[in-house]
């Protein structure tokens, strides 16, 4: 048997649930490797319709491991347009670098990431974006043409005049070259797109990018096609920006396979988020669309800790919605109680071992598993159905809990909460194997 707490795989910061009523949130800066002065800035969710960018972004920021060199990674810039699947419900935000005005609701977080761009270490800044259909230079048809977006390496001019990563067009054919070695397929092949911004492209003079090279700063956009499923997508944007990275000098290693496979099973299954500094954790693959009767703190604003930056935690009439990316993930129906939080141990017999518990663990049973009497809780397997006053010191089968009580789609995941008088003290969850 594997038995084992779940632990996050990278919790990122405590963060708070805010109010549905909330209308612009505040994006995320994630710093990896030893800052110096040689840092490339990947930016990801400028547009909250193209989730290959900011999946992209956030994988580089949970999933890689910089053992050399200097990222910073923001991957839900435009984090309201992501939750609303929205290019922008205030308007496009990459049109907003040249002006915006101080009233505009977007207005402190273009002020910020402009802040993060001028950065004197920020070298080379790479915005990532899904585009329609497939770019080409000339005419093949009506979904591979010039006037298309997908598949491609963009830059606003040839060269900036400095030394150091100034010849943006040799750079970029270096991604495109790079990214072609390993197709899916034939039609997925990177071009270079050159907008020659400055030379009359009114609406490329409002970008990031261009007003990046402005500051001095090599910027480059890279482009999925919308016509690839989002893994898909991610798996360009990834081999794209570590040919950046070793264009930089930035050394990393990888927790997945560089695979559409890979990249599928890491955004859907490595996920989990927990409340309570650890005492309730949830794995979220196969998360049912609604939990029930949820225990959290009367009167108190939720904190919750995320393996993932795209995860927002929403207030709502009746307990809380919890966002990954674009995707409404699971509804949190609250029952409320007061929180007595404890490091204690607790024991349960899995499978005729007994073991240690501490709140916040998920136990793996092949057989059953038996709650032992602990001094001061009460327990309660939730959807188990007994005669008896105490839930301790019974053999629960699988057989024994109906699957609609289960937090996941599988049946396989249950709740085993434990209260001092009407407090909660907190939870563990059973998995059958």
């Amino acid at each position: 048997m594997n038995l084992g707490m779940l632990r996050l795989l990278k919790p990122l910061a405590i963060l708070l649930a805010t109010s549905l009523c909330g209308s612009v949130y505040d994006f995320d800066l994630i710093k990896k490797g030893k800052e110096d002065n040689n840092t490339l800035l990947v930016v990801g969710g400028i547009q909250g319709d193209e989730p290959g960018g900011f999946l992209s972004a956030s994988l580089l920021a949970t999933h890689y491991k910089i053992t050399k060199g200097s990222l910073w990674i923001v991957p839900n810039l435009n984090f309201y347009s992501i939750i609303q699947r929205s290019r922008g419900p205030y308007g496009d935000m990459n049109r907003k670098f040249a002006h915006i005005d101080q009233n505009d609701p977007e207005y402190a977080n273009i002020q910020r990431i402009k802040h993060y761009i001028q950065a004197d270490t920020v070298k080379l800044i790479v915005n990532l974006h899904d585009g329609s259909g497939f770019y080409r230079p000339y005419f093949e048809d009506k979904c591979r043409a010039p006037n298309r977006w997908g598949q491609c390496s963009i830059i606003d001019q040839q060269a900036l005049p400095m030394q150091e990563y100034g010849d943006l067009e040799t750079i970029a054919n270096s991604v495109v070259e790079y990214v072609n070695k390993s197709l899916l397929r034939p039609k997925d092949r990177y071009h270079l797109h050159n907008t020659h911004t400055k030379e009359g492209n009114k609406e490329m003079e409002k970008t990031l990018t261009y007003y990046a090279i402005n500051q001095g700063k090599a910027a480059f956009g890279n482009e999925a096609s919308k016509s690839l499923p989002a893994h898909e997508r991610v798996y360009y944007h990834l081999l794209a920006l570590e040919r950046y990275m070793q264009i930089m000098g930035i050394e990393y290693t990888r927790e997945f396979d560089l695979s559409p496979l890979g990249i599928y099973n890491v955004i859907n299954n490595d996920i989990s988020v927990s409340f309570y500094k650890g005492s309730i954790s949830l794995p979220l693959a196969d998360i049912k669309k609604e939990l029930h009767y949820f225990p959290i703190t009367k009167n108190e604003q939720l904190e919750f800790q995320a393996s993932n930056p795209l995860m927002k935690l929403l207030e709502t009439k009746n307990g809380y919605v919890l966002h990954y990316g674009n995707r409404e993930l699971v509804r949190l129906l609250t029952d409320k109680f007061v929180h007595t939080p404890t490091k204690e141990k607790v024991k349960i017999e899995v499978d005729r071992e007994l073991h240690d518990i501490t709140f916040g663990s998920l136990l793996e049973v092949k057989d059953y598993f038996m709650i032992k009497p602990s001094q001061g809780f009460r327990i309660n397997v939730i959807g188990f159905q007994t005669h008896q006053k105490d839930e301790c010191d019974i053999k629960i089968h699988k057989k024994n809990l109906p699957a609609c009580f289960s937090i996941d789609t599988k049946g396989k995941i249950y709740r085993v909460e434990y209260y001092k008088d009407d407090a909660f003290a907190g939870m563990i969850l059973v998995k059958f194997v």
